[in-house]
């Protein structure tokens, strides 16, 4: 639901929100994705792209007058499929409810939460031998547990599983037994993480990091350009960056937290700069490191690295040079090419063209796990 919390922050009446829960094959929308419809008629967000929102819309219309939450699901193997399936050949599963902002459902403490970038985790009870359980939520702000399910150990599994979920920022369903137990299958719960956007930090301000900083804005990463050199790190250089930092980059990057969702683009090209920044970076957990470089010059860096005692293991976590081969040229198209080696390394990509490979289009960080 994070995709459409700023589009409804205002809805001061009841409206229906579709969200994905589950999906299976090459699902254009993740788990997560949601579309809401008020009263008025209004719809925002979507589910699958445009393949089945005609009948989401419905759905969220017939919800929002009966009160009542469903699950549906959409996919090439309905007997409507050609009129509402996916064209794409993959199946989604959605919740569809209720919510009224003026009930005590939570939406205004979510709202809050997210808005001061706290981690949230929202957990809501997708389906259940009990239908009553059907829509219930735990709220989880900051490890405080807010709301439940009106039984004390699936809570508690709740939370559990939500806590895990959100220190990775993934959206998950997980499944429980009626009274939490691990393993089984009776109560099935979507938990949507709101986890403040991961931080992309590009070291060097140059023209490159220019481009890199636009591409990691639009990626949705919290992006701050750090450079020791204050006549190049400006704010008319770098106008829409979230952060500009004046200083050693290396004294900045043992300032700040790096979590396994950080983004690092090494972009200075001086080995002043770049080798105490590598060694620093090297000894944390950062998703991706990034250095900018042509190989004679990474031969060169890596030799030095050693001296400094970086294992071969950490050298191999480095891209360099960075980014994928698209022959890119411009600071632009080069933007383009290190924007690219990090989705795929974040889903397992092969980078290499789509036409020339059988895998799944759509992958998922992980498969569905139940908790335990």
């Amino acid at each position: 639901m994070r995709d459409i919390l700023d589009r409804i922050h205002d809805w001061t009446e009841p409206f229906a929100v579709a969200t994905v829960v589950r999906t299976w094959k090459s699902s254009p929308r993740g788990p997560g994705a949601s579309m809401a419809v008020n009263a008025m008629g209004e719809a925002v967000g979507s589910v699958s792209g445009g393949c089945v929102e005609g009948a989401v819309y419905e759905a969220c219309q017939e919800v929002l007058e009966s009160g009542r939450p469903q699950r549906v699901r959409y996919g090439v193997s309905d007997d409507d499929a050609f009129q509402v399936g996916l064209t794409c050949g993959g199946t989604i599963e959605l919740l569809v409810q209720r919510i009224d902002p003026a009930a005590p459902e939570h939406l205004a403490d979510l709202l809050a939460a997210v808005d001061a970038h706290r981690p949230t985790a929202l957990a809501t009870v997708a389906a259940a031998a009990d239908e009553g359980l059907v829509g219930r939520h735990v709220l989880l702000v900051d490890d405080e547990a807010r709301g439940g399910t009106g039984d004390a150990r699936l809570d508690e599994a709740v939370v559990d599983a939500a806590r895990g979920l959100l220190e990775h920022g993934r959206n998950q369903m997980v499944h429980l037994g009626s009274h939490g137990e691990r393993r089984m299958d009776e109560v099935s719960v979507f938990v949507e993480s709101f986890a403040p956007a991961p931080r992309m930090i590009v070291f060097g301000a140059i023209d490159f990091a220019a481009a890199v900083a636009r591409m990691g804005s639009f990626l949705g990463y919290h992006v701050t350009v750090c450079d020791a050199r204050p006549v190049f790190a400006t704010r008319a250089r770098f106008p829409e960056v979230d952060e500009l930092i004046v200083q050693w980059p290396h004294d900045y990057l043992r300032s700040v937290e790096v979590d396994r969702r950080t983004v690092l683009c090494v972009l200075t090209h001086d080995p002043k700069f770049d080798i105490p920044l590598l060694v620093e970076a090297l000894s944390g957990p950062a998703a991706y490191i990034g250095v900018m470089g042509s190989r004679r010059t990474h031969a060169q860096r890596n030799a030095e690295l050693r001296e400094h005692g970086i294992t071969e293991e950490q050298l191999a976590r480095l891209s360099s040079p960075i980014g994928l081969d698209l022959g890119a040229h411009t600071p632009e198209e080069t933007a383009v090419s290190i924007a690219a080696e990090i989705v795929a390394q974040r889903w397992g990509g092969s980078g290499r063209r789509l036409s020339a490979v059988d895998t799944p289009i759509h992958r998922e960080a992980t498969a569905p796990v139940t908790a335990g």
